[in-house]
């Protein structure tokens, strides 16, 4: 049986909050999901965007975060 700790519960929490966010102002729940589990996305970035009429997947793609030097392979 495995035992959830206080900062795997809040940590799913806030994932749902976020995830929560992002569906609330037009994301697809699969993008939406995506995106709230990785902390390098600015969902107040997404959502300001989509707010002014960024459709999501565009606006997902403008704020993607930048690759670091070990991943552009």
């Amino acid at each position: 049986m495995r035992v959830v700790t206080g900062n795997e519960k809040r940590t799913a929490e806030v994932v749902r909050w976020r995830r929560d966010q992002l569906t609330g102002v037009g994301f697809s729940l699969p993008l939406a999901s995506r995106l709230a589990c990785d902390e390098r996305w600015d969902i107040h970035a997404l959502i300001e965007l989509v707010e002014r009429g960024c459709p999501a997947d565009l606006a997902a793609q403008i704020a993607a975060p930048l690759e670091e030097e070990g991943d552009a392979a």
